[in-house]
């Protein structure tokens, strides 16, 4: 083989290496360039939940919150799936100003107590002109008397602890029996009574000073004088005469 064929394979050769080398260079760069295009960033897509705050809590007192918990979901552009979020942190314990546990209302409206209306008229005393009183004399008890006192009147009025009974040109009132005093004072509505018992003279003749009258007068505290008719002949009294106090009974009135 002679020195020029050698040459001309040798080139030939190297040229085809030099080209080969130069194909492997083109593509390399082809993936150079692909590799460094903008990549595509992954982004997270997920629903979050609202955290429950705590200051909406609900409880009987408004103390105690309730945890809120936040759950991150998402996925990125290559498909992988988003880590899930934390959970949130237990709400507080404290009291909060929205809490619906405790409220109160300040307003002058939403007060419950009452206002300083006008009260009911206080019963006042019973005078003559509003109460007649009649006198019965009774079989039994022997020597009784029975007084009965009506509200004539439109209003209620109270009755004098007891009757000041006089009978006669009597200068003094017959003592009252204590045994008799009821709790309080007797009132009487309009149309309705009051009691009271007469003891006129001793059943067993012990009693002195009798005399026979047919008049009877009664005051009141305000002045006025009822005078009470005595049943026809009139009685007899001596010093064992006494009175009870008036009582919204007539049993209780005769009971002494």
């Amino acid at each position: 083989m002679s020195a020029r064929t050698t040459r001309t394979r040798l080139f030939a050769a190297t040229t085809v290496a030099l080209a080969a080398l130069a194909l492997t260079a083109c593509e390399g760069g082809s993936d150079t360039d692909a590799g460094s295009g903008p990549s595509t960033s992954a982004t997270a897509t997920g629903t979050n939940t609202p955290s429950t705050d705590a200051s909406a809590s609900t409880g009987t007192d408004g103390d105690k919150g309730t945890s809120g918990t936040t759950t991150g979901s998402g996925t990125d552009t290559n498909g992988s799936t988003g880590s899930t979020g934390s959970a949130g942190s237990s709400g507080s314990g404290g009291k909060s100003d929205g809490s619906s546990g405790e409220g109160s209302s300040s307003g002058d409206g939403g007060s419950g107590a009452q206002g300083g209306g006008d009260e009911d008229e206080m019963p006042g005393k019973c005078s003559a002109s509003d109460v007649k009183i009649t006198a019965q004399k009774l079989s039994r008890p022997l020597n009784h008397l029975l007084l009965t006192a009506t509200n004539t009147g439109s209003k209620t009025c109270m009755l004098p602890p007891y009757p000041a009974a006089r009978f006669g040109e009597a200068q003094s009132v017959p003592p009252v029996a204590e045994a008799t005093k009821p709790q309080s004072l007797t009132g009487v509505g309009p149309g309705e009574a009051g009691y009271a018992g007469v003891i006129l003279s001793s059943g067993d003749g012990s009693g002195e000073n009798g005399y026979q009258t047919d008049t009877l007068t009664i005051p009141f505290e305000d002045g006025s004088i009822a005078t009470v008719a005595l049943p026809a002949g009139g009685v007899y009294v001596d010093t064992a005469l006494t009175v009870t106090y008036w009582q919204s009974d007539m049993d209780a009135a005769l009971g002494h």
